[in-house]
């Protein structure tokens, strides 16, 4: 088409809650002129631009496509044109968003209720009994309210409240206004107010004098109290009632949801001993509830209990000890040692003053440990010595009271190098009692081993021959032994020829057996015979 009009300038998406709305501007003149806008996102870009359903034909500066978003959370993609019969302008340049980053947060519900000289307030979220919802989790809101009296001297005053809460501190019979606001912090959201509604506070129905005041908690190591002051002399019994504190966060009224602290029910003193329905899971809300004669009931004002948050960290325990130069600290966690709350949940830390308690010395030394336990080195004998420690807890700023002072005094000094002296001899001592009975013990089963299996004596030679075969045995018969013949034979050569001159001679026959063996040294016949025999075989 022809392209004579201008394009429409300055577009914007303006978004509360799930309601879209395109603006833009225009400084043509040309009459009868209307505008169209197309859109575009991820599930359609195979399709490519699409008209924007509520934008089509429009004949002012602005349209509602609300119906035509469904995706929150993905890119948007908006351009707007202007039409004058077949006159067609150019496409405005594209606009990018995602409408969960530029929506704004709705104006909240409000409901006021004026009971007993207090106004009773119910906030429902922006979103209330709607299909379509930009923000998930209504129990994410933090409502912000602001209210006034209704005079010419007003003063704005702030709270942060709870969907269903009370406001109380009004004038009678006075006029106030609120409204109230849906804030995301997390998201750094504030909404929209709502609508201002304005009511008349009544008379209280109940004498003050009956109800309890100044209520307060002391807590100490987990141990809680609830105290509170009585007016008037009456007689009066007290009920004290808690209420979980995540039930407040809902929107639903919680107003029946009180329960009676065991042990504190139709009481007479004005104090309450509640840790027994203490955990460090959550939160409470406490109120005391009077009554007195012709059935008539207050309640007091809630004080709220942050358990790990209300606690206070009372005093460690300290108990000193000595061993040669060193001193001993040994600390008992705040609630003793059995108290697991106190250990598990403050991750406690120490702090611990010690000095010498003397004239001359008094310089404080402090040192801080995460164990129950420390250690002093090099202290002097002879003196007295004090500690005193404090717990503390960094994640939660907090910390307790100091212990008492406690003192220990060492005993008259030894020089160091006679104690080292002496332990050097004391061990060397007792080395030598242990070592040399086990070393003579030692020696002497080695003398006897090396005296059975390796003897240094060899036996004689007529009993050699003994020892030599002991798996011998003593039936064999002669015939089968092993005989051994020997003989020695001693010749002269004369110088007149090459005579050899048997001079002596000597023969023996030896076996490995007494009863086969014999010699044939001293028998002659023998010893002649043999010489003749070998003089024959010499020619």
């Amino acid at each position: 088409g022809q392209s004579s009009l201008q394009s429409p300038e300055n577009v914007q998406v303006h978004v509360v809650n799930t309601n879209f709305t395109l603006s833009w501007d225009y400084s043509g003149s040309h009459p009868n002129v209307t505008f169209s806008a197309q859109f575009q996102w991820s599930e359609l870009e195979p399709t490519g631009w699409q008209e924007l359903p509520g934008c089509q034909a429009v004949a002012g500066t602005g349209c509602d496509f609300s119906s035509a978003i469904s995706e929150y959370y993905d890119d948007h993609y908006v351009r707007v044109r202007a039409q004058a019969g077949p006159l067609l302008s150019p496409w405005s340049p594209t606009l990018e968003m995602v409408p969960e980053h530029v929506a704004q947060i709705g104006p909240p519900g409000l409901e006021l209720q004026s009971t007993n000289g207090v106004i009773k307030v119910k906030v429902s979220p922006p979103e209330a009994n709607q299909r379509k919802k930009m923000w998930i989790n209504d129990l994410s809101f933090k409502y912000n309210l602001v209210f006034w009296e209704n005079s010419s001297h007003a003063q704005l005053q702030r709270k942060n409240i709870f969907p269903v809460d009370t406001i109380d501190d009004l004038a009678p019979d006075s006029t106030y206004c609120f409204k109230v606001q849906a804030n995301l912090p997390r998201e750094a959201k504030e909404g929209l107010f709502s609508p201002i509604s304005c009511v008349k506070t009544t008379q209280k129905a109940v004498n003050d004098l009956l109800c309890a005041t100044n209520l307060s908690v002391l807590a100490l190591n987990m141990k809680f109290h609830l105290l509170w002051s009585s007016q008037g002399k009456q007689e009066v019994n007290y009920n004290v009632q808690y209420l979980y504190g995540f039930l407040k966060k809902l929107n639903d009224d919680y107003s029946d949801k009180w329960l009676s602290v065991p042990r504190c029910e139709n009481i007479t003193s004005t104090w309450c001993n509640f840790s027994s329905i203490i955990t460090t899971t959550g939160f409470y809300y406490l109120r005391v509830q009077a009554r007195g004669g012709h059935n008539k009931s207050c309640l007091s004002r809630e004080v709220k209990v942050d358990p790990l948050k209300t606690n206070g960290i009372g005093p460690p325990g300290v108990r000193l000890d000595l061993s040669d130069t060193l001193l001993h600290i040994l600390i008992s966690p705040p609630g003793g040692a059995e108290d697991e709350v106190m250990r598990n949940n403050y991750d406690l830390s120490y702090r611990i003053l010690y000095w010498k308690n003397s004239s001359d010395e008094g310089e404080v030394k402090q040192k801080e440990v995460k164990q129950t336990i420390a250690t002093v080195p090099d202290v002097s004998p002879s003196t007295l010595y004090c500690v005193k420690v404090q717990a503390f807890s960094e994640p939660y700023n907090k910390s307790s009271a100091y212990s008492q002072q406690e003192c220990i005094h060492t005993p008259a000094g030894t020089h160091l190098s006679l104690i080292i002296f002496g332990i050097f001899t004391s061990a060397l001592l007792v080395v030598l009692l242990v070592v040399t009975p086990l070393v003579f013990l030692l020696y002497q089963a080695y003398n006897k081993i090396k005296y059975v299996f390796f003897p240094s004596c060899q036996p004689p030679l007529n009993i050699e021959g003994f020892g030599a075969q002991p798996f011998s045995s003593p039936y064999l018969s002669a015939a089968e032994e092993a005989v051994e013949h020997c003989c020695v034979i001693e010749s002269v050569i004369t110088e007149e020829g090459n005579q050899i001159d048997f001079t002596d001679y000597k023969h023996s026959t030896r076996s490995s057996q007494d009863s086969g063996n014999y010699s044939n040294d001293n028998n002659s016949s023998g010893s002649k015979g043999s010489k003749e025999t070998l003089e024959k075989e010499m020619v």
